[in-house]
């Protein structure tokens, strides 16, 4: 279980603004790629709530959403997310960073300053203008990271679920964009929306059939 040791060596409970940021959404072939960054106020340090939060992967849907809900309520957080044009443009790595330091400038507005330091899940930094580190497993190993990562995969399965209204047959509302069987079908059948990543190879392949019926 992730909790706030790495926040507390860094003196999150002595002041210093510790932030979490995560992403969700590099695999999928449609939607976008949304990073959340999160920073746990040491009032909240001992609060249950805290303890409950895990990597946004272990949770059910209902009980991942419920703890969104109330992390929303109480933790300061920003959202950034990169769009489908900008992930074919500059590869789904960097708009990942992209979307990371959007994220980042969000939870500064929300403070009303910025982060002293973050914490960043995965082995690679994005361009920040505060010191970062990176946290290999960080959503099983800090608390704010896997604040930022429930936050972030909440919000980016409910902009799926709208566009599975507007684009149905290709079970976004259950895969989220990701390469399921019923989505490759649909690729086949239906064809790519403009919702599709076309830099990722089962999408260019799809396109290609269309030009060539």
């Amino acid at each position: 279980m992730p909790d706030l040791s790495l926040e507390i060596d860094a003196g999150g409970d002595r002041g210093t603004l510790v932030a979490g940021i995560d992403e969700v959404g590099r695999g999928p072939l449609a939607g976008p790629v949304v990073a959340a960054a999160a920073c746990i106020p040491p009032a909240l340090y001992a609060d249950p709530l805290i303890a409950e939060v895990n990597d946004s992967k272990k949770l059910s849907i209902a009980r991942r959403d419920a703890i969104a809900a109330r992390l929303r309520e109480t933790v300061p957080f920003g959202i950034g997310m990169a769009d489908v044009e900008e992930i074919d443009r500059i590869n789904i790595l960097q708009a990942t960073f992209l979307a990371m330091s959007r994220a980042v400038e969000a939870l500064g507005r929300e403070l009303g300053t910025t982060p002293d330091l973050c914490l960043v899940d995965g082995n690679r930094l994005p361009k920040l203008a505060m010191p970062a580190r990176t946290v290999v497993k960080g959503d099983q190993r800090s608390a704010s990271i896997a604040a930022a990562s429930i936050i972030a995969k909440v919000h980016r399965d409910a902009i799926m679920i709208a566009l599975a209204e507007s684009h149905p047959g290709y079970g976004w509302e259950r895969n989220a964009g990701y390469g399921t069987a019923q989505h490759l079908a649909a690729l086949a059948t239906l064809g790519p929306t403009p919702h599709h990543r076309q830099s990722f190879r089962p999408v260019r392949e799809a396109v290609s059939a269309v030009r060539t019926r």
